[in-house]
């Protein structure tokens, strides 16, 4: 940007100090100043958390106002922003030359986000606050999750576990195809073993946020490839427009031999078999749903290290009786059987590629 004359809403930003949501694109960089907690449960995608608060004194802060007066949290909370603002000057943006764009984002456009601005502008960056700050922004995702999910014609791949939805979701975006992996979003393979090893899922609002950005970007002339999923993935619950839109969707049934989905699990979910106390504790959650004598049985196959015969009986016994039930609910949706045999690199491009071609 340097020496080019600016837009005409940009520069009518940088009159005001102020943008609103559409503008935010026409921002170099997007400052957070909430608190690292209010950060982590939502934000912006792309923005940096420069809290002029952090956790800690925002509570403070608002303990005083509510039992003493706001006049005295004010007197401290100015004193608590000032230090932050004049270290994440120093830390954070010293380096950037004249023609560097801030846009300011606190809860709702208000006194954080206000005194950030103040000093950044008086710097001379052209700085501005966002217009209803977060809070706005957060009304707009909502907003775009009512509606936007029925923008597209979805296509689903369905299958019973151990079919390798997933990795043929994969490779479907690997040859250019239009996909929203719900599981990748949601950091959760969605049954009661899908959590990943030493990562936690994303809170529901941040959830809604990739949803969004996911769904922003997509072309609506083009199918989206998505898994089949029930409404909710681990904790978090999918927007009802988007799974509604699912439901409807056409699908492509996966076929595969019960030794191969057997073999392919073992391959999928390694974690498991070094940490069999993990094991232990998700599918004793199962043991109102298949008994105490069925948990018993799996307990004593994963003490005997009989891991291939451990799968194979939760899918015959509880994951596949499960689909079955599931499968009445879409038999009036147009479904194509698709054949795969052991689920190797080839023979997963090989189903990816028919889908592809029929779809």
């Amino acid at each position: 940007m340097n020496g080019e004359r600016l837009p005409a809403t940009a520069r009518q930003a940088a009159r005001k100090g102020s943008a609103t949501l559409g503008e935010l694109g026409e921002f170099d960089t997007i400052v957070d100043v909430r608190s690292p907690d209010e950060f982590a449960d939502d934000h912006i995608p792309g923005a940096i958390s420069c809290p002029v608060l952090d956790d800690a004194q925002r509570a403070e802060v608002g303990t005083l106002y509510k039992q003493v007066s706001p006049f005295a949290a004010k007197k401290l909370g100015a004193a608590y922003i000032s230090a932050n603002i004049a270290r994440h000057l120093r830390e954070r943006f010293l380096a950037n030359d004249r023609q560097w764009r801030p846009l300011i984002v606190c809860w709702r456009g208000g006194m954080r986000s206000g005194a950030m601005n103040t000093v950044l502008r008086s710097v001379g960056w052209d700085a501005c606050q966002l217009e209803g700050g977060y809070k706005a922004y957060r009304q707009h995702v909502l907003d775009q999750l009512e509606t936007l999910p029925g923008r597209f014609r979805y296509h689903v791949i369905a299958g019973p576990t151990g079919c390798g939805k997933t990795r043929i979701l994969q490779a479907i975006a690997a040859r250019g195809g239009q996909v929203l992996d719900l599981e990748e979003i949601a950091c959760h393979k969605g049954s009661v073993l899908g959590g990943r090893p030493g990562i936690a899922q994303p809170g529901q609002k941040w959830f809604e946020t990739l949803l969004w950005q996911a769904l922003s970007v997509f072309d609506p002339d083009r199918p989206v490839f998505v898994e089949a999923e029930s409404r909710k993935i681990g904790r978090l619950r999918l927007p009802e427009t988007l799974h509604r839109a699912m439901q409807q969707a056409g699908r492509s049934e996966l076929c595969v031999a019960l030794g191969d989905r057997v073999d392919f699990l073992l391959r999928d979910y390694p974690h498991f078999l070094d940490d069999r106390e993990t094991l232990l504790q998700r599918l004793e959650s199962l043991r109102e749903l298949v008994g105490g004598e069925r948990v018993g049985e799996w307990r004593g196959l994963i003490e005997n290290g009989e891991f291939a015969a451990l799968t194979a009986s939760l899918l015959e016994r509880h994951y596949d009786p499960l689909y079955r039930r599931s499968l009445a609910r879409h038999a009036a949706n147009e479904s194509r059987p698709v054949v795969a045999g052991v689920l190797s690199d080839a023979e997963i491009a090989r189903v990816a590629g028919e889908i592809l071609d029929h779809v």
